[in-house]
C-alpha cells in the first residue's frame, strides 16, 4: 500500500517524531525544499535514509529550473522555462534529461514538471510557463518531457486546467477566473489536452483556483473538473496530484482534514501537505486508512527501477550539451 499523503520535512536530517510520521500507513511520500538542501552528499544521505523507513516511500520535489529550483549548490543552474523555450527543440531535450538525471542521481523519484499554463495575467506563473501561445506551450513541453522521459522520469504537468489566465497568486490568495467552459477548453486547457493525447503526461496537478462561471469548487476539490473533464472527456488514467493544502486557494474548502478528504473525494490520488506540522497530525488521526487504502495504486507509477551515479550524470553528451547550451 502507498499512501496518499506526501509530506515536507523540517531540516536536512530527519527527526525522531518525522521516522515515525514517515511510517504512518498514510504516508506515501515525502516533497523536499531548499531547507533539506546543503550539498549533494548531504541531500543523498537524507534520502537513502528516508528510504530505509520504507522503500516504497515515493521522494519529490518542486525543481522546474528559472526561480523554482529548489537545489543550486553542484547542480546545473537551469533556466525557467520562458528562456529555455528559446532553444531548439534538442536544447530543451537536453536541459529535460539534466533536470531529471541529476535529481534521480539523488534517489528523487520525480519533480513537479513542467508546468505547462500559457502565460498571460499570472502573477505567480510569469516566466515559468514556455509561452503566452498554447502551441507553443505544447512543443517545448513535448521536448522537455522527451528529456525527462529518456533519463527515466515521469512528468506532472500542472496546474489543470490552466493558472496562466487568472491574475492572484494562489499561495496567497483564492483566484477566481470567471471565463466560460468554452473560453478556457479553447485555450488553457489545449496543452493538457495534447499532451494526455500524446500520451506523454504521466500525472496532472491540478490549480487552486475557483472558475466561477463552471464550478464553485476550486479545481482541486472539483469532482466536475477532475472527474467529468479530466478523466473522462480527456480519458487522462494517470495519477492526479494535488497542490499543497496549506495554500490559501485551498483554505476556504475546510479545516485539514475536510481539505484533504474533499481533494480525494474528488479525484486526487495524492494530497500535498508541505509545511503544515499540526495540520499532517490532524489528518494522520482524523482519516481512516481503510477508506483511501486504494488511492496509492496510480502513483506506482513513480517508483524508479535504478538509479545513476553522479559519474554516468557528468559521463552523458545529454548534460555535457546542457552545459555548454546554458553558458553560451
Amino acid at each position: 500500500m502507498l499512501g496518499p499523503i506526501t509530506t515536507g520535512i523540517d531540516d536536512k536530517t530527519l527527526s525522531q517524531e518525522e521516522l515515525e510520521l514517515l511510517a504512518h500507513p498514510l504516508v506515501g511520500g515525502v516533497i523536499l525544499f531548499t531547507r533539506n538542501f546543503e550539498n549533494i552528499e548531504q541531500l543523498c544521505a537524507l534520502t537513502k535514509h528516508i528510504k530505509t523507513i520504507n522503500p516504497s516511500l515515493l521522494i519529490s520535489v518542486d525543481h522546474e529550473g528559472g526561480r523554482v529550483q529548489r537545489f543550486r549548490d553542484g547542480f546545473t543552474e537551469l533556466p525557467s522555462m520562458s528562456d529555455a523555450f528559446m532553444f531548439a527543440n534538442s536544447g530543451l531535450n537536453d536541459i529535460g534529461w539534466t533536470l531529471a538525471a541529476e535529481l534521480l542521481a539523488c534517489q528523487i523519484d520525480f519533480s513537479y514538471a513542467p508546468c505547462v499554463d500559457v502565460n498571460g495575467i499570472s502573477q505567480v506563473i510569469g516566466n515559468r510557463a514556455f509561452s503566452s501561445e498554447p502551441m507553443d506551450v505544447i512543443n517545448g513541453a513535448k521536448a522537455l518531457i522527451g528529456g525527462l522521459h529518456s533519463a527515466g522520469m515521469k512528468s506532472v504537468i500542472k496546474h489543470f486546467p490552466g493558472h496562466g489566465s487568472v491574475g492572484p497568486d494562489s499561495h496567497i490568495a483564492m483566484p477566481k477566473d470567471d471565463r466560460s467552459f468554452r473560453e478556457i477548453s479553447q485555450f488553457d486547457l489545449l496543452p493538457f489536452k495534447a499532451l494526455i493525447d500524446l500520451g506523454i503526461a504521466d500525472a496532472v496537478m491540478p490549480a487552486h483556483v475557483i472558475y466561477s462561471e463552471v464550478d464553485e469548487n476550486p479545481a482541486c476539490f472539483s469532482p466536475f473538473w477532475l472527474q467529468k473533464v479530466l478523466r473522462q472527456q480527456l480519458a487522462f488514467n494517470g495519477p492526479v496530484i494535488s497542490d499543497d493544502m496549506g495554500m490559501q486557494g485551498a483554505v476556504q474548502v475546510g479545516d485539514y482534514v475536510t481539505r484533504v478528504t474533499k481533494a480525494l473525494q474528488a479525484g486526487c490520488d495524492n494530497v500535498l501537505l508541505c509545511n503544515e506540522k499540526e495540520g499532517l497530525y490532524q489528518v494522520l488521526d482524523g482519516l481512516s486508512v481503510a477508506d483511501f487504502q486504494e488511492h496509492g495504486s496510480r502513483m506506482k507509477v513513480f517508483h524508479q527501477k535504478r538509479y545513476p551515479s553522479w559519474d554516468d550524470v557528468k559521463r552523458d553528451a545529454r548534460w555535457q550539451n546542457c552545459q555548454k547550451l546554458i553558458k553560451s
